[in-house]
């Protein structure tokens, strides 16, 4: 018997009880800590962990609307497009809680007003701005791919 198969008997054997997926049933998203530098430590001299969660899936629709940009050529609009590198950096500086990158004091350290422009002074070395953004993306779901969430419902 196929695996697809079982998972379907299993949705039978529920009767298609829908209050499983009811809004009081969702669990929150969980806060993670995250190391993305190795620079940052308190005076014990322990890493500091970023602290991330995922946001909203209205929140992400929105974020991806600022960030499109009407192409134009000679003049005459001809489509739009996600700036997908702004954009996936948006969704990086919403999912940060901790540090808050919109705070008046790093914008003021940093001496820019652009959260983006924070994260990028703060994370100065290339491979730390990366992972900031790569976790980011994990954290709302966008690396999972069927066979990850498949595998994680069988357990």
């Amino acid at each position: 018997m196929t695996e697809e198969l079982k998972n379907h008997e299993d949705v039978e054997e529920l009767g298609r009880d829908l209050s499983f997926f009811m809004a009081d049933n969702a669990e929150e998203a969980p806060e993670e800590k995250v190391y993305v530098s190795k620079r940052f430590k308190d005076k014990k001299g322990k890493v500091i962990p970023f602290i991330m969660k995922a946001i909203p899936t209205e929140r992400i629709e929105e974020l991806e609307k600022e960030c499109t940009k009407t192409e134009y050529h000679k003049g005459r609009k001809i489509g739009e497009r996600v700036d997908q590198v702004r954009f996936y950096a948006r969704i990086a500086v919403e999912t940060t809680i901790y540090p808050d990158l919109k705070s008046k004091e790093l914008r003021k350290s940093y001496k820019t007003e652009d959260p983006i422009e924070v994260a990028k002074r703060l994370l100065s070395i290339g491979g730390e701005y990366s992972t900031w953004i790569e976790e980011a993306t994990r954290i709302n779901g966008f690396d999972d791919d069927f066979e990850d969430l498949e595998e994680e419902a069988k357990n």
